[in-house]
């Protein structure tokens, strides 16, 4: 038994043996690759030399092709379907390559693996060429954190700011952002950002730019702040036209704040710096233009006389203000509840919220401008901004910090409120009131004329009771061109 047992094992072993030279003689010959081309049918199907990585489909050309087990670009792995592979061609969609993290190793080649071996055929595949839109900041501090931001900062070989070469930097995923540490010194306005796909040369320049004033109708004496960027090593400011001579600005350059000074009258906000001059495009100091209402005898009053406001002056929870001026007051409200009339309301006539000749202007071109001051914590409650037509809703709901946390919210004193139109939305269906599409023309929000009433007023939202009350006094509501 034992010898027959041992004939039966050196059978199977001769079998085995046997076998082996016709597996390896069934794999075929090893893959060979000889071009890249393009998958568009002659007369387009031209031969690659490189490519942008971005999805396309090409053709790998050459011998032994068929039954591949792996194909790779610059060592990312390839889905391929075996239909469209032959022995002397493949049909392969170029896969989504992270360059950030790729293996320089085996990058700018198409490797091509079968049972009888693999093969590498060298082909310059890469992201665009780098650009750069941005510098983080043009006023760090050497040894800060400085970020470049734009596209393709990756396989980065060399970069110097401002004529300095910097050794160490790090390109975020993606590839829209370079940080490093800002250099001790520099010798030019220059970024040189040099990779494997080219090199962009930068212009270090930071004209500034104002974003928004804290309060755009401030009385001689108030504190200000314009928010921007670059707002710092300012040579001069003006606001309303009157020259301010001291001022104080974020480390960012992200504000600069200052005392207003005596005033004679309207006019922009603007600030120099070396790097060159902003303006707005509107004026401070100004309720008359573009008012809907600013509740002044003789001014725009445009008031309804009813609603759930108050015509008020001279109350010193709202201190900073010698005009009229709307207080609205609730208690706490209970779920869903508010509406556009009764004691929830600030109630208008109609005017013109858009001068006609512009009615035909982009959306985002103009806002929805007011004065509030509100001096306790406010927490929950929206107030909703509507025009007659009351298809299109704007939301100001400042204690909403984000889709999950709320903060109580107050002002020191009065502050502007700019709502650009672009805000103004129509009804979402899940989410409710002011939270679909925005309105695509002014005719959208306020009829062919452009002339419409104003209504403000509180609703709660939410299921359960607000957190708070609100109490706050209101003024100047305009339209104003902010582009």
């Amino acid at each position: 038994m034992k010898n027959i047992f041992c004939c039966r094992l050196i059978i199977a072993a001769l079998l085995v043996a046997g076998l082996l030279p016709a597996c390896k003689k069934n794999a075929g010959s090893p893959p060979v690759i000889n071009a890249v081309r393009n998958y568009v049918a002659s007369p387009n199907d031209t031969v690659f030399t490189s490519l942008v990585a971005n999805g396309q489909w090409v053709v790998l050309t050459g011998q032994n092709l068929q039954n591949p087990l792996r194909i790779e670009f610059d060592g990312v792995a390839a889905g391929f379907n075996s239909a469209l592979v032959a022995p002397g061609s493949a049909v392969v969609q170029i896969p989504a390559i992270l360059f950030s993290s790729v293996d320089t190793t085996k990058l700018y080649t198409v490797s091509y693996t079968t049972a009888a071996g693999s093969t590498s055929f060298p082909f310059k595949l890469g992201p665009a060429a780098p650009t750069v839109a941005a510098i983080s900041n043009v006023f760090a501090n050497p040894g800060d954190s400085v970020f470049l931001t734009g596209a393709n900062l990756v396989l980065v070989q060399q970069l110097s700011y401002g004529g300095t070469a910097i050794t160490s930097f790090h390109s975020s995923a993606d590839g829209t952002s370079l940080g490093f540490l800002m250099p001790a010194q520099t010798s030019n306005d220059q970024v040189v950002v040099v990779t494997k796909s080219g090199t962009v040369n930068f212009k270090i320049v930071a004209t500034p730019t104002i974003t928004s004033v804290s309060n755009e109708n401030a009385n001689p004496g108030d504190s200000v702040y314009v928010f921007g960027t670059y707002l710092k090593n300012i040579q001069s400011l003006s606001f309303a036209g009157a020259d301010v001579t001291s001022t104080v600005s974020a480390g960012d350059g992200s504000w600069v704040g200052f005392v207003v000074p005596a005033l004679s009258g309207a006019g922009p906000v603007s600030v120099t710096t070396k790097f060159g001059t902003t303006a707005t495009v509107y004026n401070v100091n100004d309720i008359a233009t573009g008012a809907l209402s600013n509740w002044e005898w003789g001014g725009v009053f445009n008031w309804q006389w009813w609603g759930g406001a108050t015509l008020t002056s001279g109350n010193a929870d709202f201190p900073g203000n010698s005009s009229q001026y709307m207080v609205l007051k609730t208690g706490i409200l209970a779920g869903g509840e508010g509406n556009t009339y009764s004691s929830y309301a600030i109630l208008l006539n109609a005017a013109q919220w858009v001068p006609a000749a512009h009615l035909g202007d982009a959306v985002g071109n103009w806002a929805f401008k007011f004065e509030v001051s509100v001096p306790n914590g406010w927490n929950g409650g929206t107030i909703d901004i509507q025009s007659s037509l009351g298809t299109y809703i704007a939301r100001w709901e400042p204690w909403q910090v984000s889709s999950t946390r709320t903060a109580a919210y107050s002002t020191h004193g009065w502050m502007t409120v700019t709502i650009p139109f672009g805000m103004f939305k129509s009804k979402d269906a899940t989410l409710g009131d002011g939270k679909g599409a925005p309105i695509a023309s002014f005719a959208d929000l306020l009829g062919a004329s452009g002339n419409s009433a104003c209504t403000m007023y509180i609703h709660n939202y939410a299921s359960s009771s607000t957190t708070t009350g609100f109490y706050a006094a209101f003024d100047n509501l305009r339209v104003v061109q902010i582009k």
